[in-house]
């Protein structure tokens, strides 16, 4: 590991590793009475089976939109990705290595960066503003990344965290508190591993036989997110090198099904175990990006990025790796009509600002949202899912909902799934007037678009065709 990251981690993480020893494995707040560790009422226990069993609470289902918030000291040197550290120093690529050469002095090291992640212009109600006007009914924000440091005054960080270090400030805490006042869902992401920690290395090194890293940094972690937040949402990941035995991750889990303050309420991902993934949790990730072709049976998520090619902020970024208004909303309305969530990610500078076009991208999804929102959160997926790739369905109630991703030629929109009644009605939402339609001589509905000028539609892209008193 680096130098400076050892002095970084100092004897305080040695200190706590003896008395974790001493003391024995980690134990969950609450279960220091052997009584209440045993309670015969507790529905849940640390196996798959059982977790996997555990229905998901309603409000992740029914909120389809959220926003992703990828946020560190990876923000500092902003330039390739937020895999810096790896790709300087775990990779060594030549890329990374020449950029510091050309901006750094010789004995820069990556905690170096620590004091710069300032977080000047973090204001957390300015935050919540934008992600309540861009539609999202959740948030996530990095609590960890791979690289250790914490957004909050862990306190198995020493040294490494925003109090101690860069912002002096709860950054976990205080975006907390806004998005709970404008009633969005909080989530937190957290990161199982940390590359360079040593500890974790001297597990590597021991072939995972060893859990000093687990009992020391990533369970106290965790039980203290949970306790000190209460967070609605936990988003793992960095679990690909460890199977879940090694991250005690069911032991963590059943207490927070069954003795958490956040035991009713609280969903989580797939990312628990390299064995885990698209298998076991509360819903699907799968992959980064992921995207599957049809209907899931299981409840899943989509996360992605505006810009394609970071999570992180990067300075480096450019107009071509942003991903259009367009592009985005088609991707929301897929995933929503796959019985999906869509997680769009943004990374702020390391002065807390989201940059104009981050900004830009999520207020045209939430202008999008205030018009055919009614087509999205709360929706269940239809019988039939899409059709040519260019309309997307999706149902409440006895409404059915034709997203139409591209406007049909001449005006005349053909469906060939929905089954006319003699109580047919169709509609655009963002239009008051009923729309003109008739029986497709083959199959379905011809359904007449309302003949407006561009700039008179209730959107650029993507409308909303309502059907009512259809099969």
């Amino acid at each position: 590991a680096p130098e400076r990251w050892s002095r970084v981690v100092g004897a305080g993480l040695l200190l706590l590793l003896q008395l974790v020893l001493v003391l024995g494995a980690v134990r969950p707040p609450g279960c220091t009475d052997p009584r209440r560790c045993t309670d015969p009422a507790r529905r849940y226990t640390p196996d798959w089976p059982s977790l996997d069993s555990r229905p998901l609470p309603a409000w992740f289902d029914e909120a389809k939109f959220g926003v992703f918030v990828h946020w560190g000291v990876f923000s500092v040197p902003a330039w390739g990705s937020e895999w810096f550290w790896w790709h300087w120093q775990g990779a060594k690529l030549p890329q990374y290595e020449n950029f510091m050469k050309e901006n750094y002095p010789p004995d820069f090291s990556y905690a170096d960066f620590g004091p710069r992640f300032t977080a000047h212009f973090f204001h957390p109600d300015s935050w919540a503003d934008l992600f309540k006007a861009a539609g999202a009914k959740y948030v996530v924000l990095t609590t960890k990344h791979h690289e250790g440091y914490t957004n909050w005054p862990s306190p198995v960080s020493w040294n490494w965290n925003s109090k101690d270090v860069g912002p002096h400030r709860d950054l976990v805490g205080e975006l907390g508190t806004a998005i709970r006042k404008r009633d969005i869902r909080y989530g937190l992401y957290h990161s199982l591993l940390e590359w360079f920690h040593p500890l974790y290395l001297r597990d590597k090194e021991n072939g995972f036989k060893t859990q000093s890293f687990v009992h020391a940094k990533t369970m106290p972690e965790l039980y203290d997110l949970v306790n000190r937040y209460k967070p609605d949402l936990i988003w793992s990941d960095g679990e690909w090198e460890c199977p879940d035995t090694y991250w005690n991750s069911t032991g963590f889990l059943a207490w927070l099904y069954n003795d958490s303050p956040v035991k009713d309420e609280v969903v989580v991902n797939d990312r628990w175990g390299q064995n885990c993934s698209c298998h076991h949790g509360g819903y699907y990730n799968c992959k980064d990006k992921f995207q599957p072709e049809t209907l899931p049976h299981h409840k899943w998520e989509m996360c992605t990025s505006i810009d394609q090619r970071s999570w992180g902020y990067r300075r480096d970024m450019e107009m071509a790796d942003i991903a259009s208004t367009s592009t985005i909303i088609s991707q929301l309305v897929q995933t929503v009509s796959l019985g999906g969530n869509y997680l769009l990610n943004i990374g702020p500078t390391k002065d807390g600002l989201i940059v104009p076009i981050f900004q830009e991208r999520l207020l045209a999804v939430g202008k999008w949202l205030s018009i055919n929102g009614e087509a999205i959160y709360a929706s269940k997926p239809w019988r039939v899912q899409s059709e040519n790739s260019s309309v997307w369905y999706t149902s409440k109630g006895l409404a059915v909902y034709a997203i139409v991703l591209h406007w049909p030629e001449y005006g005349i929109l053909r469906l060939i799934s929905p089954i006319a009644t003699s109580t047919t009605e169709v509609t655009m939402l963002g239009i008051q007037n009923d729309l003109k339609w008739s029986l497709n001589p083959d199959k379905g509905l011809l359904v007449f678009l309302p003949e407006l000028p561009p700039s008179a539609l209730p959107t650029e892209f993507a409308w909303t065709i309502k059907l009512t008193g259809v099969k």
